[in-house]
């Protein structure tokens, strides 16, 4: 008896080691996402250590995070998604949605969320923020960052410790932009000038009414009062913005490095040797530890520009998300998404790493930072991936400011085109066309060359390109999406 329970114990422990051993090697899922930036040394450890080991025990995935220099980001996207190399979920602009759709870059993403994610979408979702990723009544995309957003690219953040020491308080409209920043380079001479050309915020300034930017790129705009589209290059606020930008560019506040390294922006505004950053709601918060660390003397303003005129609240301007037709695993995909904006707890480890280790909330909720890292920009973008539902604010940040950010939209207006996304479809040569004769009003509209010189023949290359037919296309699809609505 005592030799047949031996044996049988001798059996059950090599049938537990071979369940252990077969659970060992079980093979997780792998999703690749595509990622802009540089991974640095810390990230590495980061994805390596705890999110695999989490990933791994929550999800049974190995998630492959594939960085691209932003420099690169979009041009190397396109080329790999036309290759259909394995790519199962990528980050882009929103108002390009359309145009990725189209290029078969985006698939339809109705049956997955509905499988993985169900009704509990809308609960970290709302449906007016979904409704930005749809064409034609198709979720291609998810919008990626619910947040307050109306004023979004209207803004512009300044150094507010150099504000005040020639002599001003507050930025209102351009000549106080303009004041501003003569003042400066007069003054402080060490300082190099904006990060960027802000032509977005100073188009809400120079504009006849408000416009938001509709389909691809920078061509065209949505006017609030009027419930028109228009060639953005044909509008007076382009003249009145390149006008203006040139006088800053005669007088050597821009400088040319702006355009030709645009995505550089943040990190060359960071530091702290620069005077302005096109700015967003919580800009200043967000980056004024990262531009402390080079400058420990800064402070930073933030300031919506002509502030008397109305806001609205429009999700076009925003990220989105998008699962390529090449993935291997989208529902992989998916579920990582689900994971991420499944709890407060899952959102805050992806941005800011391991709880007690990294970070840790103090008794008002308040976000304190142990680790060097967490006290940047964290691990992953946070404002790419921003939601309202599980978003918290560090300690330094003054019970005003939250107040302010939490109740932002209350007095705002819900843009007629919100939920609106335009459907390039069989305009595809013409958008392309467009865009690149538009190349050439850049130049105008950020200043570098004479607006009455160049501007005549650089229209009538927009115009031959055929924006015409173009803007005409988007206020049929307006007009049709605002009868609906």
């Amino acid at each position: 008896m005592k030799k047949l329970t031996a044996l049988l114990l001798a059996l059950a422990l090599l049938l537990s080691l071979g369940t252990l051993s077969a659970l060992a090697e079980q093979k997780l899922e792998e999703i690749t996402i595509l990622y802009p930036g540089e991974e640095s040394e810390e990230m590495t450890k980061f994805l390596k250590g705890p999110f695999a080991e989490k990933m791994a025990k929550e999800l049974n995935l190995k998630v492959n995070i594939q960085f691209l220099s932003w420099a690169n980001y979009w041009d190397q996207k396109s080329i790999m998604l036309a290759a259909n190399q394995p790519i199962d979920l990528y980050w882009d602009g929103l108002p390009s949605l359309s145009e990725m759709v189209n290029k078969k870059e985006a698939q339809p993403l109705d049956d997955l969320i509905k499988e993985y994610w169900g009704e509990e979408i809308y609960k970290v979702l709302p449906q007016s923020q979904l409704d930005g990723g749809k064409i034609g009544g198709v979720q291609y995309g998810i919008p990626s960052a619910y947040a307050p957003s109306s004023g979004m690219f209207q803004f512009v953040c300044v150094r507010q410790d150099l504000l005040e020491a020639v002599g001003m308080s507050e930025i209102k409209n351009d000549q106080d932009l303009l004041d501003y920043a003569t003042k400066v380079m007069q003054q402080f001479p060490e300082f190099k000038g904006p990060a960027d050309v802000i032509f977005k915020p100073l188009t809400r300034n120079f504009g006849d009414e408000v416009y938001f930017w509709v389909a691809s790129q920078d061509l065209v705009v949505f006017g609030e009062e009027t419930a028109k589209a228009y060639s953005f290059a044909e509008t007076t606020a382009f003249e009145r913005v390149a006008r203006f930008n040139r006088e800053l560019y005669l007088d050597g506040i821009y400088s040319d490095d702006l355009t030709i390294k645009y995505n550089e922006r943040d990190s060359r505004f960071q530091t702290g040797l620069y005077i302005w950053l096109e700015g967003s709601l919580g800009k200043d918060v967000e980056q004024q530890s990262l531009v402390k660390a080079n400058d420990p003397t800064a402070v930073l303003g933030n300031y919506l520009l002509a502030p008397e005129k109305p806001r609205y609240i429009n999700a076009a301007g925003g990220e989105v998300l998008c699962v390529p037709y090449s993935a291997p695993n989208p529902s992989g995909a998916l579920r990582f998404l689900q994971w991420m904006w499944g709890s407060q707890e899952n959102y805050l480890f992806l941005l800011y790493g391991v709880e007690g280790q990294d970070w840790k909330l103090d008794e008002n909720g308040r976000l304190v930072t142990i680790s060097e890292t967490a006290g940047g920009e964290g691990y992953f973008y946070e404002w790419m991936f921003r939601n309202a539902n599980y978003q918290v604010f560090r300690d330094n940040v003054s019970d005003e400011f939250i107040e302010t950010y939490k109740n932002w939209d209350n007095e705002a207006v819900p843009s007629k085109m919100l939920g609106f996304a335009f459907n390039n479809a069989g305009l595809e040569a013409v958008e392309t066309a467009c865009n690149e004769a538009f190349n050439k009003l850049n130049p105008i509209l950020y200043g570098y060359v004479d607006f009455d010189t160049e501007y005549p023949a650089a229209i009538k290359a927009l115009k031959d390109a055929g924006i015409d037919q173009y803007v005409a296309e988007i206020n049929r699809q307006l007009e049709e999406f605002m009868a609906k609505k």
